[in-house]
């Protein structure tokens, strides 16, 4: 594994060494207060990492520092950063906010909200809004998550194996394909709620 190193002097970045100072002493009160076990952060401005400083343990039971190269579990926090390349492709002129979705991913071309039944025999209409890139990045696609367990639709994730998220063995496409096979919880654009769209 990699390991950052500094590549620039914080005052050469332009960043005042004394704010940093105010920073490492900021979230070493987070793990000092136990809201955190530990954390390393890095600040880099124009590419160059100017300033890090990492603090507490990766792991509380051992008493293992955190290091250079400690791995953390970041969850749901690459959905901002699917969310940023996204919106460097639209810089490029890639793709569009307001393209359809199915513009990329042709299955979703014909989707259907559900509207009652069981999952058994479920009773859809078809979608009278058009799924855009832009419901993707606001969870308001109609997608959902199997774990939820908050509606019917969430049942039939867990039923198609997509409880939490993409299966061992399925591709990105082949979940795709299956999300866009389920009935969608709600017209596009029209509610919110928390999903697999930035997956998708």
């Amino acid at each position: 594994m990699t390991t950052l190193n500094n590549e620039i002097s914080p005052a050469d970045a332009g960043i005042d060494p004394a704010r940093l100072a105010r920073l490492n002493a900021h979230f070493e009160r987070y793990v000092d207060d136990g809201r955190l076990p530990g954390f390393h952060f890095v600040v880099a401005r124009h590419g160059k990492v100017a300033h890090q400083h990492r603090y507490g343990m990766r792991d509380l039971e051992s008493a293992l520092p955190v290091e250079a190269d400690t791995i953390y579990r970041i969850y749901s926090m690459t959905k901002p950063i699917t969310s940023i390349a996204l919106m460097m492709l639209v810089e490029e002129g890639k793709l569009q906010l307001n393209d359809p979705v199915s513009k990329f991913i042709p299955s979703f071309g014909d989707s259907r909200v559900w509207r009652g039944g069981s999952v058994v025999k479920p009773f859809t209409e078809p979608v009278t809004e058009t799924m855009l890139v832009w419901h993707l990045l606001t969870h308001t696609s109609g997608l959902t998550y199997g774990f939820l367990y908050q509606s019917p639709v969430d049942d039939l994730y867990r039923r198609a194996g997509y409880e939490w998220g993409i299966p061992r063995g399925a591709t990105l496409a082949d979940a795709c394909d299956a999300w866009a096979s389920l009935p969608l919880l709600f017209q596009p654009g029209t509610e919110w709620n928390y999903s697999v769209a930035t997956d998708v």
